[in-house]
């Protein structure tokens, strides 16, 4: 069960169906697979072969895609790394997945040039430039010219081979390389294209980065149906809602704040997403107040996923009730989810606890880092780090990260009850709350706040006014903000995730 042949039975049964689509570059199933074919024969001239670490360093590029897809071909592992990573960042990422060759951008490649040297040969370190001529590292677009377009020869490998090593993102700390096999990507071409319903003529469209395994909840169902795939370079809400509806785009999945930002620029009332049939949520929680808007104005289309890139996933499908619309749903078919204390005791319905769960996507584990992987997944259980309940119907409930948890005056305080609070605010487009350091209480909410609409000369946008406003409106008094700070933006990681750590720092709260 591996993903070596996926592509080329593609191109043999249906050569000119439109594959891919970026920027100003289409291309059909022939076309596509005739580049990918080019990057693999590349890669095996550098020795490179089933199970050697192919790390890439690059932004949404058609060259990223090839080489995911040139990887499944010759059994090679995948490792993408985030290209905004700082050197020593990425050079200690490359160290510790063993990285047989680099796949790099031009930026990226200037900036770790030095302490490339000193991982690699400069023969298996390749740039992505429109002009690598001068580098002292190979071009990759040149060599993958001159390399033939004939199909490699199918690898031996079998579905536990690793695929990928997926670092985390960093949010609690040193990022662990997640080992996914080509069994778990074959099971997210199956499980996702049927939860998704899409088929051969499915549109998809992904304007995430494509590093953050959440891509690879549409794009190994692409790479298994044939459907024709959009990437869209970065993302912007107006060429974004312009790509979802010049190219027809039936389905696409996002985080909660690319859906607001679309929300807001006014995609969704200028018929830009007439055509979709999926909306998808992923990454981080969206708040209620933004779910309930997006069901009236894309009724019967949205939906959303929680889980760990580790393994164990919930689905909230569009035809859920409308009385779940706040949960994350169910777990995917053949996965199980239980409820627990810290002793790891069942908890009864209705109650918060740990949630761990597991099923067949389940990491082989971090590389590595047996140790880690023990304390992670137990007797079969992967333990989440994240609170939740579940209802009578089985449906699960976010109340928060365990690491998220502020502890004011002996009383647990979960950021997320205050969040679903202040995104009611009219001015709040995002908000982000988290704990200080108080010489009373020990710690005590703060929210840093990303407006919408009007800037912050208006009285009712004012800091204290916010502020007041929350208060007024949470249940308890320990849920009170003592303090409210607008930002532009939010810190987040590759995955889309607020970094509360950079956050607490900034602002004087506990390290990570």
């Amino acid at each position: 069960m591996n993903l070596s042949a996926l592509l080329s039975n593609h191109a043999a049964a249906r050569p000119d169906h439109l594959a891919v689509v970026v920027g100003e570059l289409s291309l059909t199933y022939a076309a596509f697979d005739a580049r990918v074919n080019r990057c693999a024969n590349l890669l095996a001239g550098l020795g490179i072969g089933a199970g050697d670490k192919v790390a890439t360093l690059l932004a949404n590029c058609i060259e990223l895609l090839e080489v995911y897809c040139a990887a499944a071909k010759l059994g090679a592992v995948a490792v993408p790394l985030s290209p905004l990573l700082r050197p020593a960042g990425a050079a200690t990422l490359i160290r510790d997945a063993d990285s047989a060759a680099v796949v790099a951008g031009a930026e990226a490649v200037g900036s770790l040039a030095a302490v490339l040297r000193d991982i690699l040969p400069a023969d298996r370190i390749l740039v992505v430039a429109d002009d690598a001529g001068a580098s002292e590292f190979r071009d990759y677009r040149a060599l993958r010219e001159r390399a033939g377009a004939a199909e490699p020869p199918t690898p031996d490998v079998d579905g536990d081979a690793p695929y990928n090593i997926v670092y985390t993102s960093g949010t609690t700390g040193l990022p662990k390389g997640i080992v996914l096999s080509h069994r778990v990507r074959a099971l997210y071409c199956l499980l996702f294209a049927s939860a998704y319903r899409m088929a051969p003529e499915s549109v998809i469209l992904h304007a995430g980065s494509l590093v953050f395994n959440g891509a690879f909840l549409t794009l190994m169902p692409w790479m298994y149906l044939g459907a024709t795939y959009i990437l869209m370079p970065t993302f912007k809400p107006g060429p974004c809602a312009d790509a979802l509806q010049r190219h027809r785009v039936t389905h696409t999945m996002m985080v909660p704040s690319q859906i607001i930002a679309l929300y807001n620029h006014g995609a969704f009332a200028s018929g830009a997403l007439e055509s979709l049939e999926m909306l998808g949520s992923v990454g981080a929680p969206l708040h209620a107040e933004h779910k309930r808007a997006l069901a009236l104005a894309l009724p019967g289309r949205f939906y959303e996923l929680y889980g760990l890139t580790e393994g164990f996933m919930t689905h909230l499908d569009r035809g859920a009730p409308a009385d779940k619309l706040t949960s994350v749903g169910r777990p995917l078919p053949f996965s199980q989810m239980r409820i627990v204390d810290p002793a790891g005791n069942d908890l009864p319905t209705g109650q918060a606890g740990e949630i761990i769960g597991r099923g067949p996507l389940l990491m082989s584990g971090y590389y590595k880092r047996p140790d880690l992987t023990a304390a992670a997944v137990v007797d079969g259980w992967l333990h989440s780090g994240d609170v939740g309940y579940v209802d009578e119907d089985g449906y699960l409930f976010l109340v928060d990260r365990q690491k998220d948890l502020i502890v004011s005056g002996g009383v647990n305080v979960y950021p997320r009850d205050i969040e679903e609070i202040a995104a009611r605010h009219p001015h709040i487009a995002e908000v982000a709350v988290f704990g200080v350091p108080d010489d009373k209480w020990g710690e005590t909410p703060m929210a840093a706040v990303v407006l919408a609409g009007r800037g912050e000369s208006d009285a009712e946008a004012d800091p204290e006014h916010i502020a007041r406003w929350i208060n007024e409106r949470v249940e308890a008094k320990y849920q009170r903000v003592h303090q409210v700070v607008i930002v532009d933006d939010l810190p987040r990681g590759t995955t889309g995730k607020v970094l509360k750590r950079e956050l607490r720092e900034r602002y004087g709260g506990r390290p990570a």
